[in-house]
């Protein structure tokens, strides 16, 4: 068996690192920087369960459990995509006040080495740094970004039925 990779993503982004912890553990409205789904949760805290879900809600993308919980610090949980039968791996958020504004590092750890979920968290990452970064500078996303976006929203009716927000509910506790 091969061993999990790191993945690890840094870039700086002229804001408060509240400014950016908000974008990053915001509920209450689409996250642009993460592929326009919107975090539903059942608490941000350690335990808590965590599914990036479409805009309508109807699709889920990504499911996992918060591993670690330090406002406005850290922020980690297992990633699993809900359309590949690859192994979970960890997404960490790590910020840090720098000169500039907000050092932010994204960090993939576990990453299982071959698979379709590696492929697309390492392109993935690179693409939520930026769109971070333009978020919170510039108030809107890059141009190709949005392309993409747009492009996602036409293929919706291609999406498989196992995404469907139902097969992956957040379970009470």
């Amino acid at each position: 068996m091969t061993t999990p990779e790191r993945h690890i993503s840094r870039i700086t982004i002229r804001a408060p690192l509240q400014d950016v912890w908000k974008e990053l553990t915001k509920t209450d409205e689409v996250q642009k920087a993460m592929f326009n789904m919107q975090l539903h949760t059942d608490r941000l805290d350690v335990g808590g369960q965590v599914r990036m879900r479409s805009p309508n809600g109807k699709w889920t993308g990504v499911t996992g459990e918060i591993t670690e919980w330090n406002p406005p610090h850290r922020y980690a949980h297992t990633f699993k995509f809900t359309n590949f039968d690859d192994p979970p791996c960890t997404v960490i958020y790590e910020l840090r006040e720098v000169a500039e504004g907000t050092e932010f590092t994204l960090t993939i750890d576990n990453l299982p080495v071959g698979t379709r979920t590696a492929k697309q968290m390492k392109s993935g990452s690179e693409m939520i740094c930026k769109s971070l970064k333009s978020i919170l500078e510039k108030g809107s996303l890059p141009f190709g970004t949005r392309l993409l976006y747009t492009l996602f929203k036409l293929l919706t009716p291609l999406t498989p039925k196992k995404c469907r927000s139902e097969n992956w509910p957040i379970k009470a506790a």
